[in-house]
């Protein structure tokens, strides 16, 4: 009798897991690099990191090596040796990398990870190469990624849809620079004491600061300028800060919630990266189960009005007072290192961090499937 052929495994995918960057994010972008890189299951995946560094330059890196890092814990090591570039002409759904050394070396990736937070990342414009190069990626696209990273416009649609935000004022330089004055009454006038001052495109709470009092304002507006070219004016409330990770392309789906508890004013960079005893998390957040069900719901609501896919990871507001929760952030690239809120919540629902990144592959490939069965001619 013939002997039953083995079943051929199907092939590995090539993962391109996507850091650094031009942001003042760089560092945690290294860090949950590291963690995505050393979960992703070799089984299935072939790893390629893709290190891109502070002035732009991409470097390939076909074993990524993961280091210690005094701060960030383990981080991806940007090891920058054969400056690579990206080709996004050879349209078969596939993102090409060539050395500019070495003409004969490419390398192929069949769907891209990034874990590029902040400005040049999350905001849209990475996403646009890729949707040029015509590969399947992890995460918003770009309406969502552009919509989200902007406070402002993400407020305005919520507030549209219908979702609770708080409220607040937006100024740009020019504005600002043209009459200070003008600025600080109308802040003092349609909003309420303490503010918090936060540029418009940065994540991981860069560039913000909470003023007490009317003579604390113009400089934290100065230093929130050091960041972007417009700065938001918000409303400070007394409140517990609560997280849902959502995950899902048309049927999204709503995690437990989670609570923050930050041992600092508030949850600023230094608290969330840089502080070991920064902050506190509990999973699930202790809510009634009737406010944890709304705050579910009011995240997939604002996922859905910003065009978001993938992954977000939605933060509200809740006020100690009141009772009542405001939507505050939809994060589209949230951090991902293995003690980061979204896989936490995940895992707490029963999803491990490994298995969450196969749904995040699996939803990239979905997406790119519909995307390419759209007609352009």
């Amino acid at each position: 009798m013939k002997k039953a052929k083995k079943a051929l495994k199907p092939p590995r995918l090539t993962v391109g897991v996507l850091y650094g960057g031009r942001s003042g994010e760089h560092d945690v972008s290294t860090c949950s690099a590291a963690s995505v890189a050393a979960a992703l299951d070799k089984t299935k995946y072939k790893v390629v990191a893709v290190g891109i560094d502070r002035d732009g330059r991409w470097y390939v890196q076909p074993k990524p090596e993961i280091i210690p890092h005094k701060d960030f814990g383990k981080v991806l090591a940007l090891k920058k040796t054969g400056l690579w570039l990206v080709n996004q002409f050879e349209c078969n759904n596939r993102l090409y990398l060539y050395n500019l050394e070495d003409k004969n070396r490419r390398v192929a990736i069949d769907v891209v990870f990034p874990v590029l937070h902040g400005t040049y990342g999350e905001d849209g414009t990475m996403q646009g190469l890729l949707e040029l190069a015509m590969v399947a990626y992890v995460g918003a696209d770009v309406t969502g990624s552009a919509v989200g990273m902007d406070k402002d416009i993400a407020k305005r649609l919520l507030k549209q849809a219908g979702v609770p935000v708080v409220p607040w004022i937006t100024l740009s330089r020019h504005a600002w620079q043209k009459n200070p004055k003008k600025i600080i009454s109308a802040a003092i006038k349609e909003l309420k004491l303490p503010f918090f001052v936060k540029p418009v495109c940065t994540g991981s709470s860069v560039g913000v600061q909470k003023v007490k009092t009317k003579n604390e304002l113009a400089r934290a507006v100065e230093y929130a300028f050091e960041f972007d070219s417009r700065v938001m004016i918000e409303t400070g409330i007394d409140c517990r800060e609560i997280e849902c990770s959502v995950l899902g392309n048309d049927e999204p789906l709503a995690s437990v919630t989670g609570e923050i508890t930050p041992t600092h004013e508030f949850y600023s960079y230094e608290a969330k990266y840089l502080d070991p005893e920064g902050a506190k998390m509990n999973i699930p957040a202790k809510i009634p189960a009737r406010l944890a069900a709304a705050i579910r719901k009011c995240a997939i609501a604002g996922y859905r009005a910003l065009n978001c896919s993938s992954m977000a990871r939605v933060d509200f507001f809740l006020d100690k007072k009141t009772g009542e929760f405001y939507l505050n952030e939809v994060n589209t690239l949230p951090g991902f290192t293995g003690i980061s809120m979204y896989p936490k919540l995940w895992a707490a629902g029963g999803l491990p961090y490994t298995e969450l990144l196969d749904r995040l592959i699996e939803l990239a490939l979905d997406r790119h499937r519909v995307k390419k069965a759209v007609r352009t001619d």
